[in-house]
């Protein structure tokens, strides 16, 4: 039976990624409960460099200050990539609202022996369209791509271990690094919002899991399972990480995938920018997602009927913009 969360746990990993079978086993234990309980988890020491995620952050508020039109001219406008810009308002993450008070800039894996043109499309691969002269910031976001990538494999491990699977049972689904690294600038609000428009509506995420790193100005929040909107601000030195809709498929509802949103500030910080990154961990394409034989009971049954990874993002997506 599951534990009901008022507020989301912190947990430190270092024991799971440096202790014995016993200690891996306490730490998956308290992912279990989590996930289980809001979907939702503080972790500390993970492994990222303190250094790289201030030099991510420095490169984004760079990349967003460059002019519209260079911006627009790297928007994602092809149905499969989910890479490039994505201007204000053009996504409604709560279709049911306008447009969220937002601008992205979405990144995939790419190989790095691969010489691209910087600020235009390449049509024979799927890449990511950087802004001419910016190879720090191409640098720069890549290396935290793979940062984030390892750090997912360990929590993935985990939630392995958490739900009584090999420990390579969600990192052997995950080798295509069909990720998408997110970083997202949410401009001071100079006039009014329309009605029920907010930075980032209600949604939850479509993957297995998200890692998020925030700014302190904060405005996120998440819905627990009894129903009640807490904040989830900052906490330094930690990553934010919550379960996404496909895992909640693949656990039978054992793990929840909770409802998020970013909301306006009420005070003056309304004014100022707001920066994260978004780490969207996403399976291979081709794996079915079903649920998990530890997940299933003769008085619980299967929820879904079995899907492909790759044709439940796209749905998801072809909703949302």
């Amino acid at each position: 039976m599951s534990t009901t969360f008022s507020q989301i746990p912190i947990i430190d990993f270092a024991p799971f990624i440096n202790g014995d079978a016993n200690s891996k086993n306490l730490i998956a234990n308290q992912v279990n409960q989590a996930c289980q309980g809001i979907g939702f988890m503080y972790i500390k020491n993970t492994g990222i460099s303190e250094n790289l995620i201030k030099q991510v952050f420095r490169e984004a508020k760079i990349f967003f200050a460059l002019p519209i039109t260079v911006k627009n001219q790297l928007a994602w406008s092809d149905e499969f990539s989910n890479r490039g810009y994505v201007g204000i308002e053009r996504e409604r993450l709560n279709p049911e609202q306008p447009g969220d008070l937002k601008e992205a800039f979405n990144v995939g894996k790419e190989d790095n022996s691969t010489n691209f043109n910087f600020g235009q499309n390449n049509t024979s691969l799927i890449c990511n369209p950087w802004p001419s002269g910016e190879e720090n910031f191409r640098e720069t976001v890549l290396n935290f791509y793979q940062a984030c990538t390892e750090t997912a494999n360990i929590i993935l491990e985990a939630f392995a271990i958490a739900l009584q699977q090999p420990t390579n049972f969600f990192t052997n689904t995950h080798t295509a690094q069909n990720h998408t690294l997110r970083l997202l600038h949410y401009p001071p609000l100079q006039q009014t919002p329309k009605p029920g428009q907010v930075r980032a509506g209600e949604h939850s995420d479509y993957g297995s899991i998200t890692l998020l790193f925030q700014d302190e100005i904060g405005g996120l929040e998440v819905c627990t399972t009894a129903g009640k909107w807490i904040a989830a601000p900052t906490i330094p030195d930690t990553i934010l990480v919550n379960t996404g809709d496909l895992m909640q498929r693949w656990t039978n509802h054992v793990f929840c995938s909770t409802k998020h949103r970013v909301m306006i500030p009420e005070d003056e910080k309304k004014a100022v920018s707001r920066y994260s990154i978004a780490f969207f961990c996403h399976p291979n394409d081709d794996t079915l997602i079903e649920a998990i034989s530890s997940c299933v009971r003769e008085d619980f049954p299967q929820l879904y009927p079995p899907i492909s990874a790759g044709d439940y993002l796209l749905s998801r997506l072809q909703a949302t913009y």
